[in-house]
C-alpha cells in the first residue's frame, strides 16, 4: 500500500499568484492550518513542491 503524506497549510494564499491558490485549492486546503491526507503520488508531489512555502508535509503511514 502506498505511503500517505499529511499536508498542513501553514501561510496565507493572500498575495500569491493565482495558480498557486489553485494548486492550494486543489490539494483540498482551504483555511490555514488545515489539515488533508493524499496518496504519495508524483502528481501530488508536484503540487507540494509547487507551493512548499505554504505547506508542511509529514510522512503518514
Amino acid at each position: 500500500m502506498a505511503n500517505k503524506l499529511r499536508i498542513k497549510l501553514v501561510r496565507s494564499v493572500i498575495g500569491t499568484p493565482e495558480d498557486q491558490r489553485s494548486t492550494v485549492r486543489a490539494l483540498g486546503l482551504r483555511k490555514i492550518r488545515d489539515v488533508v491526507e493524499h496518496e504519495d503520488t508524483p502528481q501530488i508531489r508536484g503540487m507540494i513542491n509547487k507551493v512548499s512555502h505554504l505547506v508542511e508535509v509529514e510522512q503518514g503511514s
